[in-house]
């Protein structure tokens, strides 16, 4: 594993360089559903202390049993009903797509006295099947969030559609990135004055680097097939 993670690393260090960046402004988020907490716990041992969960049931698991002090990204869906348990455990959310579900999150975050960052989850290639906010509609939810004080904005997140060829991927992620920069110019920031961009995947992080991500979801290339169940 320690391999696989100093592979990717290398990966991400030369995408950046590639392109001009610094590669220490993107942050590799280890995607861990349905991986065991033995697996994670080799992760961690490799340097790696972020980590993203799909699903609540198994993240809170998760979370309880490894005491290290690691951060946690939600990054799948739920329904309002589930805000509190989100608020609880994650540190950042990466797929806010609705107003019901940010003022539920930033209802129980008001509650517990917490800043948590989010992400608002556009569906950049306006597939039916997909999560999040439709390009033109995101402006709004935008704003929106904005005025709840607990629900600290730093970006937008995007999946686009598979593609083999990573290469066809590129124009989605530069969609998401020009949207990014139309909201900055309009001022539409969170507390750290930056916009963030959470996009890229196993198969395609390094053209996502090279259009701007600073953060990318990478799970098989780290650590191989899902295990079932």
């Amino acid at each position: 594993m320690k391999d696989n993670f100093d592979h990717v690393r290398k990966k991400i260090t030369i995408a950046a360089l590639k392109v001009g960046r610094d590669p220490g402004e993107v942050t590799l988020v280890a995607v861990s559903k349905r991986v065991s907490v033995a697996k994670i716990e080799n992760a961690i041992s490799t340097g790696q202390l972020l980590f993203g969960e799909n699903y609540l049931q198994e993240a809170e698991e998760k979370i309880r049993d490894i005491a290290t002090d690691v951060q946690w990204h939600f990054i799948g869906h739920f329904q309002s009903n589930k805000a509190k348990q989100v608020a609880e455990l994650f540190d950042a959310v990466e797929t806010l797509d609705r107003f019901k579900v940010a003022q539920a999150l930033e209802k129980k975050l008001a509650q517990i006295n917490k800043i948590m960052p989010v992400y608002i989850q556009v569906n950049i290639g306006r597939e039916e099947q997909k999560g999040g906010v439709r390009p033109e509609e995101a402006e709004a939810l935008v704003r929106k969030v904005l005025e709840f004080p607990h629900l600290d904005f730093m970006g937008l997140m995007a999946m686009p559609p598979y593609f083999q060829d990573p290469e066809k991927s590129r124009p989605y992620f530069r969609k998401l990135r020009l949207l990014a920069e139309d909201l900055a110019k309009k001022g539409l920031k969170g507390k750290s004055d930056k916009l963030g961009l959470s996009m890229g995947m196993s198969g395609d992080y390094e053209v996502a680097i090279e259009e701007g991500s600073t953060l990318v979801r990478v799970g098989t290339a780290l650590f191989g097939e899902r295990e079932e169940g």
